[in-house]
């Protein structure tokens, strides 16, 4: 149990750190090849085309499976079993295992395994593995045990996406705000065209990116090439349209298209699509005032088709372009735009940067307010008592409605309509509302007002709404530009709370661990002390019933009591070191005075408790008081320590000083790594200072209330 545990936290550890995926699911494969039954353990992600590509492999004998190697899933073995249900799945035996990954299995000498499912968000995303050499089949429980892995994978690899959406977001805003820049500016479109071909190359997983423009004749001419379509396409060169390719088929549709294979291209331009090594391309149509001018095409060289949604991001290009070559707009317009997409950027940025949601939620509805023609913006969130909280707001005249202000639904009014669609809605007029929310905005003078929803993983959160007082402010496309403010807040928002899920499963890990400690701790002191005094004392009886008899007797009596006491001393010290019984019966500072005494260097103490702290907080501060007077005496050669321990308002506040020789690290196995993680799962902080020469000093500080929920989740 306590093996198990300690994997679970190390891992529990890598998500929280934000881990790169290969170095992450490398670990985990391992801790569960070293803590299960097994000999192999293999993780392998579910791949679009109905085959599983393995990204994590372990083995104690043999080969084990490579890094890479993509199978096909049919027949009957684990990874196809898993992919077809959903579920965790067992083969006891490997004899009539069939297809590729069940006859690999008995190559790699497979008797019985068993494998979960890794379901992230959802979705079936992969499968762990387990197998085993030996005759007997593996132990019942194993698949839950590994279940307990394949949850925390679920969450480092919804983490890592995540921070990949979020990564991506930041620099797609900031290419489309640079190619927006360059519009606003009026820059010729030879070097417009250049500039956007080079941002999508850069932005996209292609190899090639080009962009035609249409001509009467049925060709296309090149206007801008990037990568190794300078050499096969460079700028200036005309084409036949005629094959099976992006270009062709943009102008024979008006509409994106991808082809995943050229291998059925044929004319002129396949025999350079072959020469290139193109595999797979997609291609947007460029309309500008209602015509198809021209196309932008991008394509790769590897196996794989492009990404979904690769067209669609390739399209945020073109509808920068066609304002560009349309000249439709003035340039007050594009301001405009350069404007909305430094907002999103910077909203982008506070999302990608973990900024709590109170915060991200103020800095939007600040964004918006300014951006927009509006007098007020609001978020609110939905309850599930059919109430709204609004969360942010802002107006040019002071907010609406105050933060943390609560109404009812019902009526006409915003708020209820986007609570029984999940759509954008507007409403025009300020006669058209109803209900409490409907009259107090009719009561501030507001006439039109717009609302998008805000969608947290597929789930209705809130509500994102911006409205004015003045009737000609009044734009058709404000639900669009507050849309892409919503789908921000929604990864902020879920961020938010995959990290508070974390935390709260870091907690419960380590009140588990602590109460393990505490189990151990007085079935020592209830069973095992108890019985040695017992034996204690029959071997003294014993001893007084020989009295007098033969030296030798006595000399034996004699041994045998020395060395049960110095047995039940042993065991003693070891009881306290697992946990200390003072902490539990006494409390934090009798629990230090003692560890004070023992010290082998001295120790001052300040104590300043005005009343007793939660159980796991003193817990957090005994572990690392001592552990800091350890290192004192073990490491940093100190002649004094100074320890002080305060409450201020709402954090307890633990101070400790050495005069030793510094140059503590934590990454070289202080033990003070996992005092860290401790700390962090109640909310709080653990800060080392230790330059050389000069000492150490650790500052930390733990939340009474902030980290309540961690706390409550693992109780």
């Amino acid at each position: 149990m306590l093996a198990e545990q300690a994997a679970l936290r190390r891992v529990a550890m890598l998500v929280a750190r934000g881990t790169p995926p290969e170095e992450g699911f490398a670990a985990i494969v391992e801790e569960v090849g070293r803590l299960l039954p097994v000999d192999f353990a293999d993780m392998g992600r579910y791949d679009p085309g109905g085959t599983i590509t393995f990204v994590a492999a372990w083995g104690n004998v043999g080969d084990s499976s490579p890094v890479g190697t993509r199978w096909v899933l049919e027949g009957r073995n684990l990874g196809t079993i898993v992919f077809k249900t959903g579920r965790p799945a067992r083969l006891d035996s490997y004899a009539d295992a069939s297809g590729p990954l069940g006859v690999g299995g008995r190559e790699r000498g497979f008797r019985s395994a068993v494998g979960t499912p890794i379901v992230v968000e959802g979705s079936l995303w992969g499968v762990v593995i387990a197998g085993s050499t030996r005759e007997q089949p593996m132990p019942p429980g194993t698949e839950a045990r590994l279940a307990d892995f394949t949850e925390l994978l679920a969450t480092a690899i919804a983490n890592a996406e995540s921070r990949a959406g979020l990564a991506r977001l930041a620099e797609e805003q900031a290419a489309l705000r640079r190619v927006a820049t360059l519009v606003a500016r009026g820059t010729p479109p030879e070097d417009l065209f250049a500039a956007v071909v080079e941002e999508v190359g850069q932005l996209l997983p292609v190899d090639h990116a080009g962009m035609g423009r249409y001509e009467p004749d049925g060709a296309v001419t090149v206007v801008a090439s990037w990568g190794r379509a300078v050499e096969f396409a460079p700028v200036g060169s005309r084409w036949i349209l005629e094959g099976k390719n992006p270009v062709t088929l943009v102008f024979e549709t008006g509409r994106p298209v991808r082809v995943d294979s050229f291998a059925d291209d044929w004319g002129a331009g396949a025999v350079i699509t072959r020469k290139a090594g193109v595999r797979s391309g997609v291609g947007t149509p460029i309309i500008v005032e209602g015509r198809l001018w021209g196309v932008m095409a991008a394509g790769s060289t590897l196996e794989q088709p492009l990404p979904p949604h690769t067209e669609a991001r390739l399209a945020d290009f073109t509808e920068l372009l066609v304002t560009a070559i349309a000249n439709a707009e003035s340039r007050a317009s594009l301001a405009k735009l350069a404007t909305e997409q430094a907002a999103l950027r910077r909203v982008a940025t506070l999302v990608a940067q973990g900024t709590p949601p109170e915060d991200v939620f103020t800095a939007v509805v600040e964004e918006v307010g300014r951006l927009l023609p509006v007098e007020y913006t609001l978020l609110g969130r939905y309850e599930p008592d059919g109430t709204i909280t609004f969360v942010a707001a802002w107006g040019r005249a002071g907010p609406v409605f105050p933060v943390g202000t609560r109404s009812t639904l019902g009526g006409k009014n915003l708020a209820t309509i986007v609570a029984q669609t999940g759509r954008p809605a507007r409403i025009d007029s300020w006669a058209e509302r109803s209900g409490p929310l409907g009259d107090a905005l009719r009561e501030r003078g507001v006439t039109w007002s717009v609302g998008t929803p805000i969608m947290v993983e597929g789930r209705l959160w809130g509500l994102m709404a911006a409205g004015a007082i003045v009737e000609h402010h009044r734009l058709p496309d404000t639900e669009a530009r507050l849309e892409q403010f919503t789908e921000l807040l929604g990864t902020a928002i879920a961020n938010a709370e995959s990290r508070a899920a974390l935390t709260a499963s870091r907690a419960r890990i380590v009140a588990a661990a602590d109460e393990a400690r505490r189990r151990i701790e007085r079935d020592l002191h209830d069973r095992a002390q108890q019985r040695l005094i017992t034996l204690g004392l029959e071997l003294r009886a014993a001893q007084a019933a020989v009295a007098g008899q033969a030296d030798e007797l006595q000399d034996v009596f004699s041994s045998a009591v020395e060395g049960l006491a110095t047995v039940f001393d042993e065991l003693r010290e070891i009881s306290h070191g697992i946990h200390p019984a003072i902490l539990s019966e006494s409390g934090l500072e009798p629990a230090l005075r003692a560890l004070a005494r023992r010290s082998p260097i001295p120790v001052e103490l300040d104590l300043r408790l005005a009343r007793p702290l939660p159980g796991d907080v003193e817990v957090a501060a005994y572990y690392v008081t001592s552990e800091a007077l350890t290192n004192a005496a073990k490491h940093a050669h100190a002649s004094a320590l100074h320890v002080e321990l305060t409450v201020r308002d709402t954090t307890v506040r633990l101070v400790i000083c050495d005069d030793g020789i510094g140059g503590a690290d934590p990454g070289r196995g202080s033990g003070l790594l996992g005092l860290s993680d401790r700390i962090a799962a109640l909310g709080g902080t653990l800060k080392l200072t230790s330059p050389a020469d000069a000492g150490t000093t650790l500052v930390i500080e733990i939340p009474l209330e902030g980290g309540s929920s961690a706390r409550s989740a693992a109780a």
